[in-house]
C-alpha cells in the first residue's frame, strides 16, 4: 500500500473505529470518499484529511457549514 491511500483497517486503527463502521458509512454514503481498485477499498490521503478538516470544530457549539458532509 502506497502512502497515498489508506486500507479500511488502516483507517479504522487511525480513527479508532471498527472497519465495520466504514463499512457502515458506505453503505449509508457518508464518511469520507473512497475508491474501489480490483474489488479492494481504499482511501486517498487528500480525502481523509478533508474528511477530517471538515469536522473540526472549536466547541460543542459550532455549526457546521451550510452544505458541508458531515
Amino acid at each position: 500500500m502506497s502512502d497515498t491511500f489508506l486500507n479500511q483497517s488502516r483507517l479504522a486503527s487511525r480513527w479508532h473505529l471498527s472497519p465495520r463502521t466504514l463499512e457502515r458509512w458506505r453503505w449509508k454514503g457518508e464518511g469520507p470518499a473512497y475508491l474501489k481498485l480490483g474489488g479492494r477499498v481504499v482511501y486517498r490521503i487528500e480525502d481523509i484529511l478533508a474528511y477530517e478538516q471538515a469536522r473540526e470544530r472549536q466547541s460543542t457549539a459550532h455549526v457546521p457549514v451550510a452544505g458541508a458532509r458531515t
